[in-house]
């Protein structure tokens, strides 16, 4: 297979690649290209040109400080996952990267690029969702930021507009008292995961619940977040939060698991996600 035919273009700097993108209003941005190739291979995909970043040495940066971990728009997502400074800030990125494809496709692949593909069956966009991250854009316009809520409009959709770059994405660092976990469930490992959990969970100072959160992939049209707090109760009622997930979602069917076998799927994920990150909660109050 071969894509359409497409200009080409190799800024160096940002400067140069916002520019391009404002010349050229039906392109697309060339990163880890681990989405986009196979969309233009089976032509899915027709941009009128591609934007190649990887020159752009200025957005390849990964920060871990006290507030989150801010990824830059060329860290791959093997950088990412096996930062010890980034695992430390916020645990669940890590967790959730290790479901990502296969270690090659990982070391090529960027996780910005993965938020902004917006795919619902991909891990982190759930994992933005659920921390209440951030993607920060720029074009020839200027900057904005944009919440997690407002970035994911649908399959493979984002709040990106024609000319715009997603230059990084800010993942919250995790609060006191506070576990995390990631869980799929797919028919191979590194195939789409037919439902995924990504859990955090915070503890009060008398070690009861003060708040649970879930981040769904591979059930809705968009990352799907929900506070469980109520239904699991102080003393974490898992399986009464994942009776309360099943009323909630209703995920479609396709050629891999009806509707009924990803509801019960999506169940039996969440009470593992939510008892291992209060597992992980309770060890980080006792350290």
């Amino acid at each position: 297979m071969k894509p359409p035919p497409f200009g080409y273009h190799a800024p160096g700097t940002l400067g140069e690649a916002l520019a391009a993108l404002a010349a050229v209003p039906g392109g697309k941005v060339l990163a880890g290209g681990q989405s986009l190739i196979p969309l233009l291979n089976m032509r899915l995909a027709a941009p009128s040109d591609l934007v190649d970043i990887n020159r752009v040495a200025e957005l390849d940066t990964l920060h871990a400080g006290d507030e989150g971990v801010r990824v830059g728009a060329l860290a791959r997502h093997a950088r990412v996952e096996r930062s010890a400074e980034a695992a430390a800030v916020q645990p669940l990125l890590g967790q959730a990267l290790r479901h990502v494809a296969h270690p090659v496709i990982r070391n090529r692949g960027t996780a910005v690029g993965s938020l902004a593909h917006a795919d619902p069956a991909a891990e982190l966009p759930a994992v933005l969702a659920v921390l209440g991250g951030t993607v920060e854009a720029a074009s020839a316009r200027g900057r904005r930021t944009i919440p997690a809520a407002e970035f994911f409009r649908g399959p493979l959709e984002s709040a990106l507009e024609p000319g715009e770059l997603a230059v990084s994405a800010f993942f919250p660092a995790a609060p006191p008292r506070t576990g995390t976990a990631f869980t799929e469930t797919a028919r191979r490992h590194g195939d789409y995961a037919l439902a995924g959990v990504a859990a955090v969970v915070t503890l009060d100072e008398d070690l009861r619940i003060h708040a649970a959160r879930a981040g769904y992939l591979g059930v809705s049209a968009t990352p799907l977040v929900l506070d469980l707090t109520e239904a699991a109760g102080p003393h974490g009622d898992w399986a009464a939060a994942a009776a309360h997930v099943r009323e909630r979602i209703d995920p479609e069917p396709d050629i891999h698991a009806g509707a009924g076998y990803r509801r019960h799927l999506t169940g039996v994920l969440t009470e593992r996600a939510l008892n291992a990150a209060a597992a992980a909660a309770m060890r980080k109050a006792g350290d």
